[in-house]
């Protein structure tokens, strides 16, 4: 299947890398745009609709990870994915916790980025949550909108919750009280378990371990090797 519709942005201040990594995928029948860095990139993000969005860590003026969150303001489902020459585990995790869906290191291989863009962009196509239709729920002192995507403790202002916020806590509520497998968490939100989406899950995890915390009779445990569990008392 040709992918000549599928726009992607990439916003690389290394022009060589930038040209090569262009002209790759649009070898690859994708529409490709180059920004030569975070603020020439959101410029263009805003004035375009892209379906994947490839962003250096390193760049001048305004970091991959400013740019994420700009991106993340008023899109908050297009795939990012960041390219970086560093390693470290607490950049893997920064990157995934302002909304990256991946995260590959330079060098890396040209056909694992191309199977990885294929992948993402074919689960536009696919449900991510369960057939249950009920969008309404209510646990101990919390309503749950998953509609709308409000979670609301007591009279107090909700909250709005990303997409993948959103999609992991239907799940632990309609799991509630009962083990929800890391595997079907992952497959159902992320369709892959690999380790990077595994450290993704977790930081969203975290996220609404906080969001629940201010009622102490919720919690969410984690059944090491299995999975979780959204418990009430």
């Amino acid at each position: 299947m040709k992918n000549e519709n599928k726009k992607i942005l990439i916003v690389e201040d290394d022009s060589n890398f930038g040209n090569i990594l262009r002209e790759y995928l649009s070898l690859n029948d994708y529409n490709t745009t180059l920004a030569k860095n975070g603020i020439e990139g959101f410029e263009k993000f805003k004035k375009d609709e892209f379906d994947l969005c490839i962003l250096d860590v390193m760049m001048p003026y305004k970091d991959g990870f400013s740019l994420a969150k700009e991106i993340r303001e008023i899109n908050e489902i297009v795939p990012i994915f960041f390219l970086t020459a560093k390693h470290l585990k607490e950049d893997v995790l920064k990157g995934f916790k302002v909304g990256a869906d991946d995260y590959l290191t330079k060098p890396f291989d040209s056909d694992v980025l191309l199977a990885k863009i294929k992948a993402i962009l074919n689960r536009s196509n696919v449900p991510s949550l369960p057939s249950n239709d009920t969008f309404e729920f209510a646990f101990s002192d919390f309503t749950f909108n998953s509609k709308l995507r409000f979670l609301t403790y007591k009279d107090n202002e909700s909250i709005k919750l990303s997409p993948k916020e959103n999609q992991l806590l239907r799940l632990l509520v309609l799991h509630i009280n009962d083990l929800l497998p890391r595997d079907v968490a992952l497959n159902k939100i992320w369709r892959d378990d690999n380790y990077f989406t595994s450290r993704s899950m977790d930081v969203y995890i975290a996220k609404l371990r906080k969001y629940l915390s201010a009622d102490e009779k919720v919690q969410i445990l984690n059944i090491h090797g299995e999975g979780f569990r959204l418990v009430t008392s």
